[in-house]
């Protein structure tokens, strides 16, 4: 029987719901509704102007509703009288084409029709900063290799614990905090899962972040690059593809020397070869290339993919692989669609299971220090630009992610760009003022 939101209030003493989606360039969009009506949004979805969001409408476009998705609901276990749900958007009795979590849904129905299900798990990062965004939060905290610093890390226990301890109410078995390699940056690990609860938790846990920290008088940001001389906020994703079962690990090979099967190989070639037009729905931003090949910081090393290449268990690569049966994409960053990221992956990987791609072998060199020798090995894009006029023209993201939302997620990161070209930075008065 499907689950009774009413009912679930009633039992739970939830007294509103936050009905939410995800716009294009990862938005989180709500309304609060109060229990007394949430049987009716249940049915019909909270009401929404397209146009007032990141999704190519006009103010002409008819309204957009948002219908919660029951299996995603989260009681805030620090304001357990509200409950977020996740919505897909529908439009004129149809499903939004441009919708990020409808997209998603699409291609793990694709996967599903030839007995795949993918997995995953990701690595969120953040620091937490002071109000006003313009440093780090904690000035004690100023050591040149701080990843792991207990001192550092308490000092901040009152923030991290809380946000544990909710992950833990909720089920979500979280399994390790630590202080990250920049100053005043985290990371918080939960067990991985069936992809859209991934990416539902994704996106409620970039929420949580910033709800605890504001209760501690502090900031939470996964901007990829906030200070020029730290590393950046990444968001690695732990990948598998399941049978449909969901009990048999299909990447999993105990007779290869790294632990991965044929399917998984193919897997990963796709990844490899979309990896360029990828770049602009993992790298979403102008400032996400600042993160990536970028110059050495304070700790020594950027630990951000400048080129599109896998290894073992070495983090210089973009894919590492750091166990058997699995493989961690390292190009993400904290910017990304939780949405786009899931969907993306999953229609490079079925493009290359499709067409048998081979990713070639591995490389077990330091990028950071090698790389530079090494011929035709394809290069990331230096800017966002240059990502979206490659996502646009790739047939793969068209056939998989739609047409519809490649063209509506490529015109509103043009304007994007556009805005950022037209803005004078200090950078060009400094340099030029005088020339």
């Amino acid at each position: 029987m499907p689950t009774n939101l009413a009912r679930v209030a009633k039992d739970k003493g939830i007294k509103y719901f936050l009905i939410s989606f995800v716009d294009l360039f990862g938005v989180l969009r709500s309304k609060l509704v109060p229990a007394r009506a949430i049987g009716d949004m249940q049915k019909d979805g909270a009401g929404f102007a397209g146009f007032a969001a990141w999704l190519d409408m006009t103010p002409a476009h008819p309204d957009m509703f948002s219908i919660p998705d029951p299996t995603s609901l989260i009681q805030l276990p620090w304001k357990p009288e509200v409950a977020w749900l996740a919505g897909d958007l529908w439009m004129d009795g149809k499903e939004v084409e441009a919708s990020p979590r409808v997209a998603l849904k699409r291609q793990m129905a694709r996967a599903v029709k030839k007995g795949h299900h993918m997995k995953t798990g990701v690595e969120c990062e953040y620091f937490l900063i002071t109000p006003d965004g313009l440093a780090i939060s904690d000035a004690n905290d100023t050591q040149e290799k701080p990843c792991y610093d207990q001192s550092a890390l308490m000092r901040r226990y009152d923030v991290i614990s809380e946000i544990c301890d909710a992950m833990i109410e909720l089920g979500w078995n979280p399994y390790q905090n630590d202080h990250e390699d920049a100053n005043g940056q985290f990371e918080m690990n939960w067990e991985f899962d069936d992809a859209l609860v991934t990416a539902d938790r994704h996106v409620f846990f970039k929420y949580m972040v910033k709800a605890i920290a504001e209760k501690h008088g502090l900031r939470a940001t996964f901007m990829p690059k906030p200070f020029a001389n730290l590393t950046g906020n990444g968001c690695h994703a732990h990948v598998s593809v399941w049978d449909k079962t969901g009990n048999k690990n299909l990447f999993h090979s105990a007779r290869d020397s790294l632990g991965l099967s044929r399917l998984a190989y193919h897997f990963l070639g796709g990844i490899l070869h979309n990896a360029d037009a990828l770049a602009a729905v993992f790298n979403p931003t102008v400032n996400s290339y600042k993160r990536i090949d970028a110059p050495v910081t304070l700790s020594g090393a950027t630990w951000s993919p400048n080129a599109i290449t896998y290894g073992g268990n070495n983090r210089t690569h973009m894919v590492r692989i750091p166990d058997k049966g699995r493989f961690e994409l390292r190009l993400i960053d904290g910017a990304a669609n939780p949405y786009l990221l899931q969907a993306g992956i999953l229609a490079a990987g079925l493009d290359g299971i499709d067409n048998q791609r081979d990713p070639g072998k591995p490389l077990e060199i330091n990028m950071y220090t090698e790389g530079h020798k090494l011929r035709n090995v394809r290069r990331l894009p230096s800017n966002l630009l240059d990502a979206i006029r490659t996502f646009e023209k790739s047939k793969v993201l068209k056939a998989g992610l739609g047409e519809a939302l490649v063209s509506s997620y490529a015109k509103l990161k043009h304007l994007e760009w556009r805005s950022y070209a037209a803005a004078i930075s200090p950078w060009e008065r400094d340099h030029t003022l005088d020339c």
